[in-house]
């Protein structure tokens, strides 16, 4: 692993491969939030804790830079953990182990987290190099982005002082972001009874492999498949076909992440099992040849194997492959106003069973616009309603609205073009970002995002391409050199 501190630009590097060695689950943030604090008093640099665990440590300008304004430079702390299924991996105590491959920075099996850690790696590079020339700086480390933004919800209007903020949560080199969608989530919950098992009934089990998942923001237009989809379409065909009885059912782990995996367990009559696995045999080429293009490697197994210990009862069994399959996933809408990019959407994530008799199931929404937001959130609520589930939404979060005035993205365009003799491209994202969420505490800032180029985020395939990592951290200096004065 020391080998990625032998990469360019070697400090970033350097202190990303500290971070891949500290556990940083959301809601779990305590052991980064203790190394980012370590850090600080190393490094005799001010540093604050807010009530929700964020973290803001500064730096004082250097000479001749001390007329500019305060640039507030900001990461989040926590990552997406998730593993191949052949991979034991432990994300409460175990590191990360980051590996080089070509042209790429990737890990052993598991997600990277250089959603976000190279933000953060960049950030502590610039606290820690006082031969970086910059104005008044405030690094801000934010908890928990992944699963509820809880730290920006969070964040009071005092934290921080900043009147300019470069979010460094951006996934696409070349391209700056100014705007970004808002997103709610949808959580719907099916209540069952259990039933005997059938003296003559075959546990079978099903599974759902190898599909790419990713980014349920910045990946929802790919085509990529829903392992949960793949599974209840099975499930739904084999229910009318051959009577099939539901035991168990799992899929999917985070509500930003495209489900790779799933499986489940049913019984059926063991006069229907070598008619059932014909059917699936017609049914797993089906599928993968309407997938080849996008999921080359997905995989269905059918095994006759299961010990299950009980039924779901037979309605509510019907009535939750139903909403399942009856639920949109994927692009809803695209915009209107800019060609290309997807307006709302809505994302399967995960159903789980838990040791209540209940079935939890959670999807996530997301749209650019405020109102379109809410009417994909009921649109969704509504197939789980009429199924007999109990419904809830998360409180939401705002986007952040597009600002081509914005001075920030002047001097970002200006030092990009002046360094790679090219012209960014300057858009918003369809991910969610932390930037809605500070313009409700802080409506004076002027914000922009950019970073290196991750691919295959929040996913086991994550990685960060190293070329670009270099021309980010090349951009991100030259205009901490450039911020405006202060009026």
């Amino acid at each position: 692993m020391n080998e990625l501190k032998n990469l360019s630009p070697k400090l970033v590097w350097s202190y990303f491969e500290e971070i891949c060695q500290v556990p940083r689950p959301s809601k779990k943030e305590e052991k980064i939030i203790e190394y980012l604090v370590d850090f600080a008093k190393k490094h005799n640099l001010e540093h604050r804790i807010d009530k929700a665990g964020n973290v803001l440590i500064t730096k004082e300008a250097t000479k001749g830079y001390e007329k500019l304004e305060t640039v507030v430079l900001q990461s989040h702390m926590d990552m997406v953990c998730e593993a191949n299924k052949d991979k034991k991996h432990d994300f409460d105590k175990d590191p990360i182990e980051p590996v080089i491959d070509g042209n790429w920075v990737k890990a052993n099996g598991t997600t990277l987290g250089a959603d976000d850690g190279i933000g953060m790696a960049a950030e502590l590079a610039i606290l820690a190099d006082d031969s970086i020339e910059h104005g008044p700086v405030e690094c801000l480390f934010t908890v928990d982005e992944e699963t509820g933004l809880t730290g920006a919800f969070a964040l009071e209007p005092d934290f921080f002082k900043g009147k300019y903020l470069v979010n460094l949560d951006s996934e696409d080199e070349g391209e700056l972001f100014i705007g970004c969608a808002g997103g709610i989530d949808t959580l719907a919950t099916f209540t069952y009874k259990e039933k005997d098992l059938k003296a003559d009934h075959q546990p079978f089990t099903i599974n759902i492999t190898g599909l790419k998942g990713g980014h349920s923001g910045d990946e929802i237009h790919k085509g990529l498949g829903n392992s949960i989809k793949i599974l209840v379409r099975f499930l739904q065909d084999a229910q009318v076909k051959f009577k099939i009885r539901l035991a168990e059912i799992d899929g999917g782990k985070v509500r930003n992440a495209i489900p790779r995996e799933a499986t489940a367990v049913f019984t059926v009559d063991k006069k229907y099992a070598k008619d059932l696995q014909a059917f699936f045999s017609k049914f797993e080429a089906d599928i993968k040849n309407e997938l080849k293009t996008t999921e080359p490697n997905l995989k269905l197994t059918l095994d006759q194997e299961g010990n299950p210990e009980s039924l779901i009862d037979k309605e509510t069994q019907q009535n939750l492959l139903n909403a399942l399959h009856g639920v949109r996933h994927g692009v809803f809408e695209m915009s209107r106003d800019i060609e290309g990019l997807v307006e709302t959407s809505t994302n399967l994530a995960s159903v789980k069973m838990n040791n209540k008799n209940k079935i939890d199931i959670v999807t996530s929404q997301r749209s650019s616009v405020d109102s379109a937001k809410h009417d994909v959130k009921e649109t969704v609520a509504s197939v789980f309603r009429l199924a007999g589930a109990e419904i809830k939404h998360s409180d939401g979060y705002p986007g952040w609205e597009p600002n081509t005035d914005s001075a920030i993205l002047n001097v970002t365009k200006t030092s990009y073009e002046k360094l790679f003799k090219n012209e960014p491209i300057v858009r918003a994202i369809h991910a969610g970002l932390e930037c809605g969420l500070f313009l409700e505490k802080y409506p004076y800032l002027d914000m922009i995002s950019f970073g290196p180029t991750i691919r295959d985020a929040h996913s086991p395939d994550e990685k960060i391409d190293i070329e670009t990592t270099q021309k980010f951290w090349d951009l991100l200096l030259d205009i901490l050199k450039k911020i405006p004065e202060k009026k």
